[in-house]
């Protein structure tokens, strides 16, 4: 049963009426070992822009509770493959939250998929990966979602809702403990008083030992410990108004970036091996507001959020035993945003609408100094010094007078944006036409200071050192507007319904922040020689005025679709989809020539990707069974990076191939000890993926499979499974420093046992 299919009575009787149904579910006898997770089959509310996904001209996946905790999705990386065509890598740490949709993908800064969490939008992608404990649902649209949901959206959006104290109430607690000295705590409260008034206060701890060894120091250097917590307070004072106030708090402390050296001529890794320590840590807190009002002709909305993240990754940059250089990047975000959603009340209506203004502000400041150390100035600055010194001196060198030195970058960026959208749908028998636009304005700039002080000398003519002073000021500013529209129509049938789509996609632009260390290299370089009256093949001559070369622009897309949606028989559900997205500005991380440390974002030219998806769902009371399966062809079709035309070349990082196979079956026991036993597997396929813009190194297509078994008796229910069952070796990411190749591997099995009890 689902909230748009009731009578046109105002929505919030609709709530109402279903709470109370629900309330007579949370007091059922514990014998029902359903009663939790009977609350998917109900919709108090959707999304408060998207509506059901199931019924609308959107490429979708929804997984409710239940299937969340079967399949042991804890994270949005769990979520890869199970919706076709998405795919987050686990690699580095729990800031690299690289996500790719549709074969399109980013490594640094804009994403392109935004998260909604009880309908906030999280600002920035650091956050994105949280552990899930308590999610009641997740949906994630496909496609570009800009129209409604805005900036970095242009591959979908995710929309995850927390369990409510006014849907369920009790006490939720669960213990695990698995492979690599792993284990978690959970916790959570729910209470309501009366029919007007709820609260939830959950709390969640894990630790996870590590699976890979630096064997430079024998340590494990993927080891984590993770903590969250997040107070809910729902109030109803009456049948039109609902306020919604939820605080979460997240902490991370980890070591991560489990990253080998590879060597391309033999093709052999070698072991993880780095002196320098590697830790991220985190501090993150998101408030929530959600206010509702609703009339007999319109359903008002506001979401207000305040959100705050504190984090620090600690790099040794060269991932070698050699000491060449390390990066400390802190940083520090505020950020407030504010939507005001109005929609008419009536579902039954032929003319649907919604209008919409939405308004944010964020502040980040960053300070990311990189220390070079000795086998690094050797390497990285001196060598390249006086292989132009000894064209005239070969006898003579430039010396540097220390054994480490700090290139310090500390960055200021606002970003400030403001939008109007509007979407109206209209029936006209079985077809429902649909059009929307979004008018979307954003301006940021970028207060950057970078500076060294280094003591220098040319043992030819100085016969003491001397202190050189470089610093790189100054700031940068941009603005973007953008119009996304969006069109569609839809058919429907007695079974389900067709459609087609046209939508434009938009990722923002931004500034280059981790290129600096590299500019003031050079600016260095150009310094020192200078300083000595040394011009050789043009040293000396560029200009640093200004950063305006580390700007990058938005990436604009445009994605053309048709699907359906259909439900042949009861318990079975089918979706197809088939598009085509034609990018142009595509984003991509580039490296610049030579022996660099950092690296860039970058315009590519023209992208496109053209591909096809299928979900299929069957239950019944006993057996659950779902099938997906993506494919995605994407290329550049303009793109010379100064090196080759990589015209024709698939795009790295994202798979051409997910597919997904899962099932359980359920048998009812009834026994005085145990009333039900579930059985479940798992297939997951992913690949390939070609790791570079010249496609000389892939990943080729492999599968992880998982399984558990689960025994359940009234309130308690224990949990047994494994992963990664065939102990799979596979890469998960590839990255190149100062010249060199790294990759980091994917989990190998491991084992875990897991303890619920719902009371």
């Amino acid at each position: 049963m689902r909230a748009g299919a009731l009578s046109p009575i105002p929505y919030f009787c609709r709530m109402k009426t279903l709470l109370a149904a629900l309330a007579l579910l949370s007091d059922a006898p514990a014998e029902h070992p359903d009663t939790l997770y009977s609350i998917e089959q109900v919709e108090i509310t959707a999304s408060l822009k998207s509506g059901d996904p199931s019924r609308l001209p959107i490429a979708s996946t929804e997984a409710g509770m239940y299937r969340l905790e079967r399949e042991g999705v804890e994270s949005i990386k769990d979520f890869s493959a199970i919706a076709p065509n998405f795919y987050q890598p686990s690699y580095g740490s729990r800031m690299t939250s690289s996500i790719y949709v549709r074969g399109f993908g980013s490594r640094i800064d804009q994403p392109v998929v935004g998260v909604n969490v009880d309908d906030v939008p999280y600002m920035n992608k650091n956050a994105y990966d949280f552990d899930f404990y308590d999610i009641r649902r997740i949906e994630l649209l496909r496609g570009p979602q800009g129209t409604l949901y805005g900036r970095n959206t242009s591959g979908g959006v995710m929309n995850i809702s927390t369990l409510s104290p006014m849907v369920w109430q009790g006490a939720r607690l669960s213990a695990e403990y698995s492979s690599a000295e792993s284990y978690a705590l959970r916790a959570a409260w729910y209470d309501r008083r009366g029919d007007s008034f709820g609260y939830s206060l959950a709390a969640s701890f894990a630790h996870c030992g590590g699976f890979f060894t630096n064997v430079f120091n024998d340590e494990k250097c993927d080891r984590s410990d993770n903590a969250g917590a997040r107070l809910r307070l729902q109030w109803h004072p009456s049948l039109r108004w609902r306020v919604d106030a939820t605080t979460s708090v997240g902490y991370t402390d980890e070591g991560g970036y489990a990253y080998r050296l590879y060597d391309e001529h033999s093709g052999t890794y070698h072991p993880i091996a780095y002196n320098d320590p590697c830790a991220y840590r985190r501090l993150s807190l998101c408030q929530g507001l959600v206010v509702g009002y609703e009339s007999d002709k319109v359903r008002l909305s506001s979401v207000t959020s305040y959100q705050f993240l504190d984090d620090r990754m600690t790099l040794d940059q060269d991932f070698t035993p050699r000491s060449l250089f390390t990066l400390v990047q802190s940083q520090r975000e505020h950020a407030v945003t504010q939507d005001i959603v109005v929609r008419n009340a009536d579902p039954e209506a032929r003319w649907q609408w919604l209008c919409g203004a939405f308004a944010f502000g964020k502040r980040l400041d960053m300070s990311s100094p990189v220390t070079f150390k000795r086998d690094g100035i050797d390497d990285l600055i001196l060598d390249n010094a006086n292989k132009h010194i000894h064209d005239q001196f070969p006898d003579n060198d430039i010396e540097i007078g220390t054994d480490s030195f700090v290139i310090a970058s500390d960055f200021r960026i606002p970003v400030y944006g403001a939008a109007l959208y509007h979407e109206s749908s209209v029936r006209l028998g079985r077809w429902t036409l649909t059009a929307g636009l979004r008018f979307d304005y954003e301006y940021t700039s970028m207060k950057y200071d970078s500076r060294s002080e280094l003591p220098y000398r040319f043992n030819l003519t100085m016969p003491e050192f001397k202190m050189l002073h470089t610093r790189f000021a100054g700031s940068e500013r941009q603005s973007f507007f953008e119009l996304l529209p969006k069109l569609s129509a839809t058919y429907s049938m007695r079974r389900g319904e067709v459609y087609a789509t046209v939508t434009r996609g938009y990722k923002a632009g931004g500034f280059n922040t981790q290129i600096f260390s590299d500019i003031l290299q050079s600016k260095m370089m150009i310094d020192m020689m200078t300083s000595l009256g040394v011009y050789i093949d043009g040293v000396g001559t560029t200009s640093y005025d200004s950063a305006a070369a580390t700007r990058y622009k938005p990436e604009r897309s445009w994605n053309f679709e048709i699907g359906a949606h259909l439900r042949p028989a009861a318990g079975l559900s089918l979706s197809a989809a088939a598009f085509l997205i034609e990018c142009t500005d595509q984003q991509v991380t580039v490296l610049p020539d030579g022996n660099n440390t950092g690296r860039m974002m970058s315009n590519a030219g023209r992208a496109r990707s053209l591909g096809a998806e299928l979900s299929v769902r069957y239950d019944n009371r006993n057996l659950s069974v779902a099938a997906d399966w993506g494919f995605t062809d994407a290329r550049f079709t303009e793109y010379d990076d100064g090196q080759a035309d990589r015209a024709g070349n698939v795009l790295p990082y994202a798979p051409r191939n997910t597919a997904s196979l899962s099932a359980s079956y359920t048998w009812h026991v009834g026994a005085s000890w145990l009333d039900r036993i579930t059985l479940g597997a798992r297939l997951h396929g992913v690949g390939e993926i070609y790791w570079n813009e010249e496609n000389t190194l892939r990943q080729p297509f492999y599968t992880l499979l998982s399984a558990h078994v689960g025994l359940q008796k009234g309130a308690f229910s224990l949990s047994v499974w494994g992963r990664n069952l065939t102990d799979r070796d596979y890469d998960t990411f590839y990255f190149k420093s100062v010249s060199r190749s790294f990759f980091s591997k994917g989990r190998p099995i491991s084992f875990g046992i897991k303890l619920n009890v719902n009371i």
